[in-house]
């Protein structure tokens, strides 16, 4: 694994604070939240940093009108979408439709997708395309269990997941991508990866991807590290050398709290 205490520089690469809501707030709730988000943010704050928010499908079209109704600088995202067009999908919602709804990023391969939905890096890699077609940007979400981090098998996991879910997506696309580090063993269970370890891990996911998409791709992928990030811990997450934002589960659903993620270099 990288060296953690290696020296890096810190390139300019505009930080993502993403809010997955995961199964919660109806359509009336998720207003409430987008708008008391927007009151709790400042230009200063979109200047310093790129904010999105993930409701559940029900919700989309909602946080969309009162995005674009308001002129909010709020991003919409989707946590999830089938990789084909159209088709006899009972129950998936595909591309097209988020992008018809000006949806900017989509989450995919998410750990609970993985873990609790059978999805496959091979999955993850065709959704991501799908994303990319539709002119979205996917945010691959790439993670280890607790019994691989404690067996020394978290490079392996990441770089392997890595590898496989960007398999024939090109160079330049690579680029401008958004990869998500996710230790399965800390999303939702309080416990966090020390600002040295996700640095570590993220730092070997950008050279992965330079190896795979070369120097430009190297320099302005977008790494984001979750995993119970809240207010009191996102400085020191943030502030490293190759963390590029959070992707925010359960504080994400408090506009209060996620504001001062958002702000975190004021913590």
């Amino acid at each position: 694994m990288a060296d953690p205490d290696a020296p890096a520089k810190k390139v300019d690469r505009k930080p993502l604070i993403s809010g997955n809501w995961k199964m919660h707030h109806n359509h009336f709730e998720a207003i409430q939240v987008v708008q008391k988000l927007s009151y709790l943010l400042d230009k200063d704050d979109y200047h310093a940093v790129d904010v999105s928010v993930h409701p559940p499908f029900t919700d989309i079209r909602s946080v969309q009108t009162v995005i674009e109704a308001d002129q909010l600088p709020i991003i919409l995202g989707a946590q999830d979408c089938h990789f084909e067009d159209k088709g006899a999908f009972t129950g998936e919602v595909a591309a097209p439709m988020l992008e018809k709804l000006n949806v900017a990023y989509v989450i995919v391969g998410h750990s609970e997708r993985r873990e609790l939905f059978g999805e496959t890096d091979e999955i993850v890699s065709k959704k991501a395309k799908a994303v990319l077609v539709h002119d979205m940007t996917p945010i691959v979400c790439v993670g280890e269990t607790l019994e691989e981090r404690e067996a020394g098998e978290t490079e392996a996991k990441v770089e392997g997941q890595v590898r496989e879910s960007l398999k024939g997506i090109k160079a330049e696309q690579i680029g401008g991508l958004v990869v998500a580090y996710e230790p399965i063993w800390a999303i939702g269970t309080g416990r966090t990866a020390s600002a040295e370890d996700a640095q570590a891990v993220c730092a070997h996911i950008r050279q992965v991807v330079g190896s795979i998409a070369g120097p430009d791709a190297f320099a302005s992928v977008r790494i984001q590290y979750g995993g119970s990030v809240k207010p009191n811990n996102a400085n020191e997450l943030l502030t490293q050398a190759d963390i590029d934002g959070a992707l925010v589960g359960g504080a994400s659903l408090d506009a209060e709290d996620f504001s001062r993620i958002a702000k975190y270099r004021l913590g």
